[in-house]
């Protein structure tokens, strides 16, 4: 079953981050919505069944997470993607922390 999926870890705290808001966007649009769990996981897949090639993107809104008073260093954090197994798992995790952030492709 193809899937794009996520999860986010706070690497400053050394937990989960809980209760960020992550879009998928695929061709310039919004096609899902989702609140991380006390997981730091999406409660469904992002995207699921079959999936289209193309770019992807996902946003981390994370300003709010972190509540940084004034401007903060990280607002929202676009990761771009490309997909080209339309059956295929995409699973793309945040490490962040308030002032850096990594991502691979996991499984």
């Amino acid at each position: 079953m193809a899937r794009i999926s996520t999860h986010i870890l706070d690497i400053a705290n050394g937990r989960p981050a809980a209760g960020v808001k992550v879009e998928l966007c695929f061709g310039g649009e919004r096609i899902a919505t989702a609140i991380t769990n006390a997981d730091g996981r999406t409660d469904a897949m992002l995207a699921g069944d079959e999936i289209s090639p193309g770019r992807y993107e996902l946003v981390f809104h994370v300003r709010e997470y972190f509540k940084t008073p004034g401007v903060p260093f990280l607002d929202d954090i676009v990761i771009r993607f490309g997909v080209n197994d339309p059956r295929g798992h995409y699973h793309v995790p945040l490490l962040v922390a308030p002032h850096g952030y990594s991502t691979y492709r996991g499984s």
